[in-house]
């Protein structure tokens, strides 16, 4: 009896501590991804790197090497991340396939990697890109930037595959979970100027110039700014 106590003690205390880790290098990943900070980006990524069995840490390791390559190297370094990225992730998901992240962080990753593959290539990612977006809002209906994703997926891939309605459903669906997120508002405004509805494509990014930035995306949200300036004068 006093031999199971100890040992399920010892379990508490491990899973006590690796949710705990998880939390702090999660936080540490939001800050360094919101600023764009190269330097603590690598060091964090080291740290990842040394996680190669559990689900969780695998998913983080995969999204912080695709928001890197996204920001933080060279173009022509920005394929061999996200190639990376997406072999992380789908350990990730054979690990543990019940994880809303672990499917997002790797859709993700299919999503960049795809804009560097040939269109047949590009069209076969597609289809895993989707299933994997979807089940992840499936699994975390809350994960508002995966209907960023399928918005996005909805709106820039060629005719017969694109679906401006489907675009518009899930973006709005992205606004309404986290009404603070700048960027969600500037992709509406890129989705109506495509869609020729200019009038909402003019409100959308006058309401990203006017918004607050977002405290988990502050690089991205000033570009946002930025470009919807751009668009706007465009759009006169």
């Amino acid at each position: 009896m006093r031999k199971t106590i100890i040992i399920l003690l010892f379990l508490f205390l491990f899973t006590n501590i690796f949710a705990q880790s998880f939390t702090k290098l999660y936080s540490e990943f939001k800050v360094i991804n919101s600023y764009h900070k190269i330097p603590e980006m690598k060091i964090l990524l080291e740290k990842l790197s040394s996680y190669t069995n559990d689900a969780s840490m695998l998913a983080l390791y995969c999204n912080a090497l695709t928001e890197y390559a996204n920001w933080g190297v060279e173009k022509n370094k920005k394929e061999e991340i996200y190639q990376k990225a997406v072999e992380i992730g789908k350990k990730a998901v054979e690990l543990n396939p019940n994880i809303g992240y672990s499917h997002y962080a790797l859709g993700a990753a299919i999503g960049r990697l795809a804009q560097y593959k040939g269109i047949v290539s590009s069209l076969f990612m597609l289809g895993d890109f989707d299933t994997h977006i979807k089940q992840a809002i499936k699994l975390d209906p809350t994960l508002y930037t995966a209907y960023i994703a399928l918005g996005m997926r909805y709106r820039d891939v060629p005719w017969p595959l694109n679906d401006y309605k489907k675009s518009e459903k899930y973006l709005l669906k992205a606004a309404e979970i986290e009404p603070g997120y700048v960027n969600t508002y500037y992709e509406l405004g890129i989705l109506y100027k495509i869609w020729k509805k200019y009038d909402k494509a003019k409100q959308m990014f006058e309401k990203v110039i006017a918004m607050p930035l977002h405290p988990d995306w502050i690089e991205q949200g000033k570009e946002s700014k930025k470009l919807s300036k751009e668009e706007l004068k465009k759009l006169q």
